[in-house]
């Protein structure tokens, strides 16, 4: 990356964090600039005092001297101490938001970079880096404008106070040493300050390249540990690690990951102690010259002595100022590697066209607005990355209130023909019409909310029970109660010891409520009919349910559905029956469609092989 990148990304990182804690970088700097302001008051104050007993100056000029010297220090003191207590309260806020670009991405990325393994590695690293040292975002919290601002600030005011030292006339004296007050002098003493700059500027790149190696192995090492740290931390992994007896080969993992973040962070402290060795030779060499250089001039009576004190001080504190810059410009470019990770995933373009229909003013039939009819026409699709089509010349058309049942084999292309349809994919090709219009042309936020979708990998969060059904903080006690009784939840729900309120599982309540798989089921089916969608889509819902739950869904689905269109996904061909047609996937195709005692029929179809391959297991045991 070039060097003009680096700083326009560096420069897109500040505007970044000014926007997640407004005000932090203004005061972060002003406390920056006052606290290396504070010295300079000091140095220049006793320089003067210095010079006062030198001219037997009276005791009353010496304590008008020593007040303004304590108020300036009192003044001083106390804007930073404000600043520091202003900046603090706004820091602590930057571990609550420094993800919140990330995750407001992934919020709204495409659904196939969701699922996407390179896109989770990408976020990934991104936080281990982050984490473990401190690379990109937090470096610009941690770094820049506390070391950055204070060390340019102190080149400022030494440059300031030690201008006069170059100027300054000798009173007496002559020799060799009087070429200190020529320009040749002056030519020299900057030659050196420059030959430091670039000997500073290569120790730094040194580093910088070793330092970032070591990084990368140390992001590996401790992306591993952290993984096999999870699963001990973890409550909900402890029944498999026990049963599996697992503990002593994760255990065996963790200690192997710890050991090589050791020796890498050893092989780091080894580094930096080097090249901190190099440059401490370096600032002392400058500050013994700058030591040669004040007192030959004070020798030959360029000065006051109390001035000695000023140029001295001021002159260590270049030195020392010029050094942070230094490092800090050096962390710069490494840094800007890592902001650039920041940011691309920040920057993952979106694929999917955004339509601009609205959907609810595409009704199909007149007078309902819940009324649509969705057509598969023609559609293949292949996800990225992969060769092979997923489904294949899929043609279908089904209306409102209709009760499709899908089956067939594991990898048929089921899941895949639903996530289609909610568009969480396009078609690679063919195409998608709600109405008549193609999918893509309509308001992709208004397109989702007409489907209500329980996928067979659904999730529950560590929310209240009435949160996870409404997917709210705010809902409707009432309609939320409904629905559990409609999914079958009813009677469980008069167990839990705070109704609604009760929080489902330990992660964040120790009175939290462990449900069942079951249970979970049923709350992501009332989680369903919360959204009240005209479509509803049940992903293998009574997987998880017990053979008397089972056949009360049953019973009831046409109850629980109401109005809306249905379609139910199953391996359990028996629980089909009751839809008004069955379309069978074989290899990504729509080899049979119609009703069960149609296709049941049918001796040479694929719905009669499945359906006679999983009854054989049940006459087998009733024999």
């Amino acid at each position: 990356m070039k060097w003009t990148d680096k700083i326009r990304i560096t420069i897109r990182g500040f505007k970044t964090l000014n926007q997640l804690l407004p005000g932090y970088l203004l005061c972060s700097g002003l406390k920056a600039m006052f606290e290396a302001l504070l010295p300079f008051i000091n140095i220049y104050m006793s320089g003067q005092v210095i010079t006062a007993i030198a001219n037997q100056s009276s005791l009353q000029d010496l304590g008008i001297l020593v007040l303004i010297t304590v108020s300036l220090n009192f003044i001083t003191t106390l804007l930073i101490n404000t600043l520091t207590r202003i900046t603090n309260a706004k820091g602590d806020a930057f571990w609550h938001v420094e993800k919140l670009p990330l995750d407001q991405k992934i919020q709204t990325m495409d659904y196939e970079y969701v699922e996407d393994s390179n896109v989770h590695a990408m976020r990934e690293m991104i936080d281990v880096k982050a984490r473990s040292v401190g690379r990109g975002f937090p470096r610009l919290y941690w770094l820049y404008f506390g070391p950055g601002i204070k060390s340019l600030f102190q080149l400022l005011f030494s440059v300031a106070l030690v201008a006069s030292a170059f100027i300054a006339k000798p009173v007496g004296g002559d020799g060799i040493w009087r070429m200190v007050f020529s320009p040749w002098g002056t030519i020299l003493l900057i030659l050196l300050f420059i030959l430091s700059l670039v000997w500073d500027t290569c120790n730094n790149a040194a580093r910088a390249k070793k330092e970032s190696r070591i990084f990368e192995v140390f992001s590996s090492a401790n992306r591993v540990y952290s993984y096999y740290e999870v699963l001990f931390i973890g409550y909900k992994g402890g029944k498999d690690l026990k049963l599996c007896n697992l503990k002593d080969s994760v255990l065996h993992e963790l200690n192997s990951a710890d050991n090589a973040i050791i020796q890498v962070m050893g092989k780091w402290q080894k580094m930096s102690a080097g090249y901190a060795s190099l440059s401490a030779i370096n600032t002392t060499v400058m500050n013994a010259i700058i030591y040669a250089y004040v007192a030959v001039k004070a020798l030959f009576g360029a000065f006051a002595v109390g001035n000695i004190v000023q140029y001295v001080g001021s002159l260590t504190q270049f030195t020392a100022g010029f050094n942070g810059l230094i490092n800090v410009l050096s962390d710069v470019f490494i840094n800007a590697d890592f902001l650039k990770e920041f940011f691309d995933f920040i920057d993952m373009p979106d694929k999917k066209y955004q339509g601009t229909l609205p959907v609810e003013k595409r009704a199909f039939c007149e007078g309902g607005d819940n009324e649509y009819e969705i057509e598969f026409r023609d559609v293949s699709f292949k996800y990225p990355g992969s060769e092979q089509y997923a489904l294949r010349h899929v043609s279908m058309k089904f209306n409102v209130g209709e009760r499709l049942a899908v089956v067939g084999m594991n990898g048929s292309g089921k899941t895949t023909f639903i996530k289609l349809m909610c568009r969480l994919y396009d078609p690679t090709e063919g195409e998608i019409l709600l109405n008549g219009v193609d999918i893509r042309k309509y308001d992709y936020n208004e397109y989702l909310s007409i489907f209500s979708v329980v996928f067979q990998d659904f999730k529950l969060f560590s929310f209240s029970l009435g949160q996870n059904v409404a997917a709210s903080v705010n809902y409707d006690a009432n309609r939320v109660k409904t629905c559990l009784e409609k999914a079958g939840f009813g009677n469980r729900l008069k167990e839990m010891p705070q109704g609604l309120d009760t929080c489902l599982y330990k992660d964040f309540e120790e009175n939290g409520v462990e449900i069942s798989g079951g249970e979970a089921q049923k709350i992501a089916l009332a989680r369903a009919l919360y959204k009240d969608a005209p479509f509803i889509i049940l992903d293998e819902p009574t997987a998880a349910l017990d053979p008397i739950a089972e056949a009360e869904v049953y019973e009831n689905f046409n109850k629980i559905v109401g109005n809306k269109t249905a379609i139910y996904i199953s391996h359990r061909l028996s629980s089909c029956r009751f839809c008004d047609t069955i379309a069978v996937f074989d290899h990504g195709q729509i080899v049979q469609k119609g009703s069960h005692e149609a296709l049941l029929s049918d001796e040479t179809g694929k719905y009669h092989e499945l359906w006679h391959a999983q009854a054989q297991y049940y006459v087998a045991s009733q024999k």
